[in-house]
């Protein structure tokens, strides 16, 4: 089963891709891919060619995830947090847990509340 990889949206801080990285996770962020001020749409179909969840504090990716699976369109599944609910630490130690229950496939057209 594929590992996870995780794609952090352009509201979340680039130091959690940077530490699940350092943790030897496939983490990228839309900042570090010039994706800043994309529309979310493009932010999915990023994910989806990189076979990537995202991770994001925006509300709007939960319902274009629930609008994708009922149009019979997949995805890599979206985690959730609320913005400044968790510090940065506490976000990449949860996500690694993610990494290490879940196969990129469990994950497929899911979403997740971190």
């Amino acid at each position: 089963m594929a590992k996870l990889k995780i794609y952090t949206d352009e509201n979340v801080d680039i130091r959690i891709a940077e530490g699940l990285r350092k943790r030897g996770i496939k983490a990228f962020s839309a900042i570090e891919k010039g994706l800043n001020g994309a529309a979310d749409m493009e932010h999915f179909k990023y994910a989806i060619e990189m076979q990537a969840v995202i991770f994001t504090h925006d509300h709007h990716f939960i319902e274009i995830s629930k609008k994708l699976t009922t149009e019979g369109k997949e995805h890599w599944g979206v985690i959730f947090i609320e913005m400044n609910r968790l510090n940065v630490g506490e976000c990449i130690r949860r996500l690694a847990l993610y990494v290490d229950i879940l196969s990129a496939e469990e994950m497929k057209n899911q979403i997740e509340f971190l």
